[in-house]
C-alpha cells in the first residue's frame, strides 16, 4: 500500500488534524488554519479492534475532527525503511476506514475532510529524539510520545504539501520570453 501524495486533491486553505495509531493509544496533531505548523492536541485511549464495532476512540477522533473543522486527516502509515508495511499498517488503515466511513454516513456534516495515509517512517524516532533533547523524561514522555509522533507526521504532511503546491504554482506560470 503506498501513502498518498501531499498536495495531491488537495482540499485548499483550512485546518489539518494528524493521527498517530498505536496499539494502546491514538496521538492527535492539529495544524493552523493556514496549515503551516502542526501542534499536539491529546492522546486517545485505543479502544476499536479489527474486529471490533466502533468505539468510544472513534467517537473521540470524530469529535475532534468536528471541533478542528479539519478539511484534511492525515493518518500515519507505518513502513520500514525499505518502504514494506509493517503490522501496525492494519491499525492505521483501519482507523482510517473508519473515519473516513463514519464522515460519510453522519448526514450532520457539511463538509466531508478528506482522509489521506501518509508515510510516517522514523517520526517515532524523531518525536522521541526532540523530546529527549527537550529534557522530558522517558517516563513523561510515554504520556506525551503519540502526540509528539502525530506531530511529526502533520509536520511531514504540511511541508511536504506546501513544497507540491509551490511546484504546481511555478509549473502554471506563463514562461517570460527573452525579448
Amino acid at each position: 500500500m503506498e501513502p498518498d501524495t501531499p498536495g495531491a486533491d488537495d482540499p485548499g486553505p483550512g485546518r489539518r488534524l494528524g493521527i498517530d495509531v498505536g496499539t494502546v493509544r491514538i496521538g492527535v496533531a492539529s495544524s493552523d488554519s493556514d496549515a503551516r505548523l502542526a501542534t499536539p492536541v491529546e492522546t486517545v485511549k485505543r479502544e476499536t479492534g479489527l474486529k471490533d464495532r466502533d468505539k468510544s476512540d472513534i467517537d473521540r477522533l470524530l469529535q475532534l475532527i468536528e471541533e478542528y473543522q479539519a478539511v484534511e486527516i492525515v493518518v500515519g502509515l507505518p513502513r520500514d525503511l525499505q518502504g514494506n508495511g509493517s503490522k501496525s499498517v492494519k491499525h492505521a488503515k483501519e482507523i482510517a476506514f473508519r473515519i473516513r466511513r463514519r464522515l460519510q454516513n453522519d448526514e450532520t456534516i457539511e463538509f466531508i475532510p478528506a482522509v489521506r495515509l501518509a508515510d510516517e517512517r522514523l517520526t517515532t524516532v524523531a518525536a522521541t529524539q526532540a523530546l529527549r533533547a527537550s529534557g522530558v523524561s522517558e517516563k513523561k514522555g510515554r504520556a506525551v510520545i503519540d502526540q509528539a509522533a502525530a506531530v511529526e507526521i502533520l509536520q511531514t504532511w504540511l511541508d511536504a504539501r506546501r513544497t507540491m503546491l509551490s511546484r504546481m504554482a511555478e509549473d502554471t506560470q506563463p514562461e517570460e520570453s527573452g525579448e
